[in-house]
């Protein structure tokens, strides 16, 4: 895999070095770095690696891609330099005619919120796994504790599609999928598209996003779960941030307990942001329920560990500091290219 990753590395090189137009250099870009690109290729098979060696490999993949990255902007200051001179030389300019802007695309602020994440966890030796967003009733919510009479299966808050399918409300469901068929020990994130019947408001919308995470070992405890979220929240909001755990319930934890990281804003002294406590909420967490263990095939006396999951536009709207999240989906471009 590491000479698999050299040689990605030294291909992209080559190609930006010897790319001779900026169209040349954003295939380039979408062929190493886009969603279906070599290295996030290589990302998605870090279950190939063994667990001790991923946290390694994977500061080797940013480190590459930092490289690339660099490379490429290089690059395409360069190209747009001699493209620039080369116009003028070609052209009479007409300087009384109006100036004309060309809008250039980049990327959401969903998608710089997900790579960031997702560049914490692999780093931490975590592979990322996609899901169905068609789930059946069973992984969505019995195999993770909610039985048959439970109010999040009610019809008005949850999109069915029959008695056995649905649009997934959570991306839980590709954690029990990973315990089902991956071997032990599991370390892994899921991202993705979840639905739930809400009112579209300033905090709400029927269609958003979420990141699961879990972990099953020998010998998991609270205190790996706390050491793993201190460092993410370090990792994310900066490195003085600390963390707070609340006791709570959610049927496929226990313990049970949500999360909160002082005031970035404020250092955790009181502001409008954190409405005065210094403390913000980001996630919920636990350790995962034996039962839940126990109907994935795992054995409870064995094997333990912890799941977590925040909302992907909770941390948008908390890193940029953003009011409604109803301004990330309406594309208006005055608010997007802040970003």
């Amino acid at each position: 895999m590491k000479d698999r990753l050299e040689q990605i590395r030294q291909s992209a090189l080559k190609q930006i070095e010897e790319a001779g137009a900026l169209e040349k250099l954003n295939d380039i870009r979408v062929a190493f770095l886009g969603k279906k690109g070599e290295l996030t290729s290589i990302m998605k098979s870090m279950k190939e690696i063994a667990p001790e060696d991923r946290p390694a490999f994977g500061q080797m993949v940013n480190e590459t891609r930092s490289e690339i990255e660099k490379k490429m902007e290089e690059m395409k200051t360069t190209l747009a330099k001699k493209a620039r001179e080369a116009q003028l030389k070609a052209e009479v300019i007409d300087v009384t005619l109006p100036a004309k802007k060309s809008n250039v695309g980049h990327r959401h602020p969903n998608t710089i919120a997900l790579e960031e994440v997702e560049r914490i966890f692999v780093g931490m030796g975590y592979e990322v796994i996609e899901g169905p967003e068609v789930e059946k009733d069973y992984y969505n919510f019995e195999a993770l504790n909610i039985p048959a009479n439970h109010p999040a299966k009610d019809e008005q808050d949850t999109f069915y599609i029959n008695k056995e399918f649905l649009l997934r409300t959570q991306t839980s469901g590709t954690q029990v999928h990973t315990m089902e068929t991956q071997k032990l020990p599991i370390r892994m994130i899921a991202p993705g598209r979840v639905y739930r019947s809400d009112e579209v408001d300033a905090t709400h919308s029927p269609c958003f996003h979420q990141i699961e995470g879990l972990v099953i070992d020998k010998h998991i405890t609270f205190a790996d779960l706390k050491g793993t979220l201190a460092e993410f929240a370090r990792e994310l909001f900066g490195e003085d941030t600390k963390v707070k755990f609340r006791p709570h319930h959610f049927p496929f934890t226990e313990p049970s307990a949500e999360v909160d990281v002082t005031c970035f804003k404020c250092g955790g002294k009181g502001c409008r942001m954190c409405k005065g406590s210094g403390w913000i909420e980001i996630l919920g967490c636990g350790m995962v329920h034996p039962k839940v263990l126990k109907m994935s095939g795992i054995d409870p006396d064995e094997y333990s560990g912890f799941a977590f999951g925040v909302g992907l536009e909770r941390i948008a709207l908390l890193k940029y500091e953003i009011d409604d999240m109803r301004l990330l989906y309406e594309n208006d471009t005055r608010f997007l290219k802040q970003f």
